[in-house]
């Protein structure tokens, strides 16, 4: 399946909404393997979340097995205080009704599918994150050496400049799990981080939809009319909440696009902790932003993005 132009990644989601569409882009870009996909909670419920991307890959039909592990149903230290239902509706997917799938998952645990994997596979694959980062840290449990066997982990969340999405100051991702997230970005792993400074201004609209629709390949149709129909439940939210019209942020599509082409963002190397601790800052990213940085550890962030090449690059798959 892979040659050295092969970008092999495995993706850890709660799929919701945004993290479908995700999914659907990495398996439709071209040079990607998807080596597998892990589910966490967030969104909805892990189980839900596993379930979701079964049917996902039942409708998309990839063309080779795609391995689904089940994760963590709750963060490391905190209760679960409910998932997102007013934001990727009562099944995570904007109440669409997909396919069953004829695909189960396997029996390893997502921790442990991430770390055989990076062990097996020392330096070749990508990691990409899109929701709580619980799994990547029980992995880290299981391998303290995974931080040196993943390429690159590239994490769909926080945020530095603008205001967070669940709290002033916190983003949902790390919110749901600051002590996992704080773990992983000080464990030493090649992190980059694509937060809402660059994934808020990288929107998807209902003309891009109806672009989608107009000038699609064949084989895309099953496809695009679950985003059509996804979308709608989303744009509802985003108007809602952000006065945003018919558009919504392509906040996970972002973080999966970045791993495979850098050249969409621009990083900046910073030292970060993630705050686990604070009454009113918890899940917030702490950068150390002084001349001599002396708090937490170097990671990526993406600071910039060329937002109308991103929408771009993610349309470009399903044409």
């Amino acid at each position: 399946m892979s040659s050295s132009n092969t970008t092999r990644i495995i993706i850890d989601c709660d799929t919701g909404i945004d993290d479908a569409l995700a999914i659907l882009y990495a398996l439709r870009a071209p040079g990607v393997v998807v080596e597998g996909i892990t589910t966490v909670f967030g969104n909805i419920d892990v189980q839900q979340a596993a379930d979701n991307t079964l049917r996902l890959l039942e409708l998309a039909a990839p063309g080779y097995e795609i391995p689904v592990a089940l994760g963590a149903s709750r963060a490391l230290v905190r209760e679960l205080t409910g998932f997102s239902t007013h934001v990727h509706g009562e099944n995570g997917i904007g109440g669409v009704q997909l396919p069953p799938s004829r695909q189960v998952p396997v029996q390893e645990t997502a921790a442990e599918f991430i770390a055989r994997m990076a062990d097996t596979n020392p330096g070749e694959l990508v990691l990409v994150t899109l929701g709580r980062l619980t799994n990547l840290s029980l992995a880290l449990d299981l391998d303290p050496q995974l931080t040196s066997k993943l390429k690159k982990v590239v994490v769909m969340g926080g945020t530095v400049y603008k205001p967070g999405n669940v709290t002033p100051v916190a983003e949902a991702n790390l919110w749901g799990d600051p002590e996992a997230a704080d773990r992983v970005f000080t464990s030493g792993l090649p992190v980059m981080m694509i937060g809402l400074d660059v994934t808020l201004q990288t929107r998807i609209t209902s003309e891009h939809v109806e672009l989608l629709k107009r000038h699609r390949r064949e084989e895309n149709k099953a496809v695009i009319e679950f985003m059509e129909e996804s979308l709608a439940y989303y744009f509802k939210f985003y108007r809602e909440a952000n006065y945003l019209i018919n558009s919504a942020p392509l906040h996970d599509p972002l973080a999966l696009m970045a791993a495979l082409q850098p050249d969409l963002v621009t990083c900046r190397r910073m030292k970060v902790r993630v705050e686990h601790q604070g009454a009113f800052t918890s899940g917030m990213v702490v950068a150390d932003l002084r001349a001599q940085p002396k708090e937490g550890e170097f990671i990526e962030v993406a600071v910039e993005v060329d937002a109308e090449r991103a929408v771009g690059v993610f349309l470009s798959v399903f044409i």
